[in-house]
């Protein structure tokens, strides 16, 4: 890489699915800008031929001097409160961290002439889904603050690129999993709440057993069933997304998904092929606002991104996972 490398500013990049973006756009050969405040991030995440300032993306003076110096085309925004649970008891934080900060980001870029945006949005928009698999047209009826702060900020992108031409692609995750192929990044949450990392922890000896939430679900085996994509896949597409964007592409929504549904008892059995490990199960109640059945429809992301998963099986999905438990285990 020389210095000569187009910056792309990665908000949130020493995060979960950031640091896989800024190794996948080091490796493409763009020069990554992390902007953490790591509260939730882990600065030994970011890799080298990064540049990592530690702040807040919603103080504009900060990120003022940050985008006049590196002149990105485009900012992606990883940066936010993600804990559905937390959104229910802890409101402000998530209207403040997810939509406060980003508008005051969103000023910052349009103040200076930054007009690209990739926004991490969610599933979570949609609520309850009414038809299954859901299409970014499907009704967006969130039941958690969560999911309504991401929801009003793809509606501010959507005013902010009629009235000042700041172009945006929001990328509607479904169940991010996985780790990097190398083994050497992963999920590390704190507290953790993601099934698959969950599952691990029990397989390496870190947790006794993993918690089953309803096994009454009107599903085939009673589990609730979930769209697992590869954060690798995730990343690609964010990639796409940012050519699509050079490209002078308009504002607009992809959902991203494999398109195939993993009860949780399925991914609990995928994970004791993968470790040889037994995996003891516990039942326990429902949690408020866990829908049946998530699984997308990323048709339009394959046909207008040209996004194509790599890593769409769920063992591959937990072997990978898996190699980063055990690398954590030994740190």
């Amino acid at each position: 890489m020389t210095q000569h490398s187009p910056s792309v500013v990665v908000a949130g990049g020493a995060g979960y699915i950031g640091s896989h973006m800024v190794r996948m756009l080091r490796d493409q050969g763009w020069h990554p800008v992390v902007v953490d405040n790591l509260a939730t991030g882990h600065g030994d995440s970011v890799v080298d031929g990064a540049t990592f300032r530690q702040g807040d993306i919603g103080d504009a003076e900060f990120m003022g001097a940050l985008l006049r110096e590196f002149t990105p085309p485009c900012v992606m925004h990883f940066a936010a409160a993600s804990l559905v649970g937390e959104s229910m008891v802890a409101p402000a934080k998530y209207w403040r961290n997810n939509l406060v900060q980003t508008l005051t980001l969103l000023d910052t870029m349009v103040a200076c002439g930054v007009q690209q945006f990739i926004f991490s949005s969610t599933a979570a928009v949609y609520g309850n889904p009414v038809e299954v698999p859901i299409t970014e047209q499907h009704p967006q009826q969130p039941i958690n603050p969560y999911g309504q702060s991401k929801l009003a900020v793809e509606r501010a992108l959507a005013d902010y690129s009629q009235a000042y031409g700041l172009r945006s692609i929001t990328l509607r995750y479904f169940n991010a999993a996985g780790a990097h192929p190398d083994g050497t990044l992963g999920e590390r949450h704190e507290p953790e709440t993601h099934l698959i990392p969950l599952v691990l922890q029990v397989a390496s000896g870190r947790r006794p057993f993993i918690s089953r939430f309803g096994s009454d679900f009107p599903t085939p085996d009673g589990s609730c069933i979930r769209d697992y994509i590869h954060v690798q896949d995730l990343c690609t597409a964010h990639l796409l997304a940012l050519e699509k964007l050079a490209r002078g592409a308009a504002t607009t929504v992809y959902n991203l998904g494999n398109g195939n549904g993993h009860s949780v008892n399925e991914v609990i059995e995928a994970a004791r092929r993968v470790t040889g490990h037994p995996i003891p199960l516990r039942d326990d109640p429902r949690r408020a606002g866990d829908p049946p059945v998530l699984v997308a429809d990323a048709s339009r992301a394959r046909a207008q991104l040209g996004w194509v998963p790599q890593h769409p099986d769920i063992e591959t999905i937990i072997a990978h996972a898996w190699q980063w438990e055990q690398r954590a285990l030994r740190a």
